[in-house]
């Protein structure tokens, strides 16, 4: 008798097994993919870090010529509203960007290839984690590019045009601040802390008193022109909205206002400087960042670069936040 061959050794998989081998590695991916985020926006902030290294340099390398750190912005006949750090481009491989400007002229005069220099990208401005690296276009036409790296502006008071006093920031108008003017030390006080991009905002309202508040939601009274995101989208303007913040609040503080009947989390100034003759400006400017964990990276005067939560204290915030207000200041970690 002949005996057919056997099958055996020739089992393939079922349309069973196949599923759950597939199903398995789905679960794999689901949880390996929260760690490999997790990895890839460490390496970010990290990048984010270093970035703010190399602009902390770049101020003292500024100081160093100048016996001055920058202004935060020119007034009187020299008010062509540059930033400080649009003045320290020469000092982060920009050397060729900041020969084209005459900071005697307005930003918007000023090209380079043809092309508007408000408008071109400076990579160490920008952390890795923005979401909108993106130019900003007006009427179809390159216009600015954004920032995430603010100055220092002090706390709540940025300058008045009465009697020209300037706030308590390590950055003010119309004057570059010496280091003999950081009473408080280098080493307490802020020079840069992390923006967000695209920010909504309020200005030229009018309104706000000499006090800061300490309470988010009276923002939204103090009102003004509603801007919807173009907060921290001009790396050249010099006023505080766009290239700084204020220690109002504590990093990452939602001040959440209604516009439109939608909700925004806005930033604040009751007159942008230089807008006024007469009307002090206030500014609510937060820090904010995309890294989990709501912290933000912030630089000090001296250069060291550190992550603060945004549970910090209200009131240190705030003592890091000023050049000589005699406090003390002391971060648990």
């Amino acid at each position: 008798m002949i005996s057919k061959p056997s099958d055996h050794g020739k089992h393939g998989f079922t349309l069973v097994e196949l599923l759950v081998v597939i199903a398995i590695i789905g679960v794999l991916v689901a949880l390996l993919l929260p760690a490999v985020q997790a990895a890839r926006e460490a390496a970010r902030r990290m990048s984010c870090a270093n970035n703010m290294r190399q602009l902390a340099l770049a101020m003292h390398n500024f100081e160093s010529t100048n016996k001055k750190f920058p202004p935060q912005i020119m007034l009187g006949k020299d008010q062509t509203l540059w930033s400080a750090q649009a003045r320290i481009l020469p000092y982060i491989e920009q050397g060729n960007m900041f020969a084209s400007i005459d900071f005697k002229q307005p930003y918007d005069n000023i090209l380079l290839n043809g092309q508007s220099i408000a408008s071109l990208r400076v990579p160490t401005l920008l952390c890795p984690s923005e979401e909108r690296d993106e130019m900003r276009f007006k009427n179809g036409n390159p216009y600015h590019y954004p920032l995430n790296y603010g100055i220092n502006c002090g706390i709540w008071k940025v300058f008045d045009p009465n009697d020209q006093t300037v706030g308590s920031g390590a950055f003010s108008p119309g004057v570059g601040q010496g280091t003999r003017n950081f009473s408080d030390g280098l080493s307490n006080t802020l020079m840069l802390a992390e923006v967000k991009g695209w920010t909504p905002y309020y200005r030229d309202g009018g309104a706000g008193t000499a006090v800061p508040t300490n309470d988010p939601s009276e923002i939204c009274s103090l009102g003004g022109d509603f801007k919807t995101e173009s907060g921290h989208t001009e790396w050249v303007d010099g006023r505080t909205h766009q290239s700084g913040f204020t220690a109002t609040f504590t990093p990452g503080t939602q001040v959440l206002c209604e516009n439109g009947g939608q909700k925004y989390d806005v930033d604040w100034n009751n007159f942008r400087v230089g807008k006024s003759d007469s009307a002090v400006t206030y500014a609510a400017v937060t820090s904010r960042s995309y890294h989990g964990g709501n912290v933000v990276n912030v630089a000090m005067m001296d250069g060291s670069v550190d992550t603060i939560s945004s549970d910090i204290d209200l009131t240190i915030w705030r003592a890091m936040a000023t050049r000589d207000g005699e406090e003390i200041v002391s971060i648990s970690k």
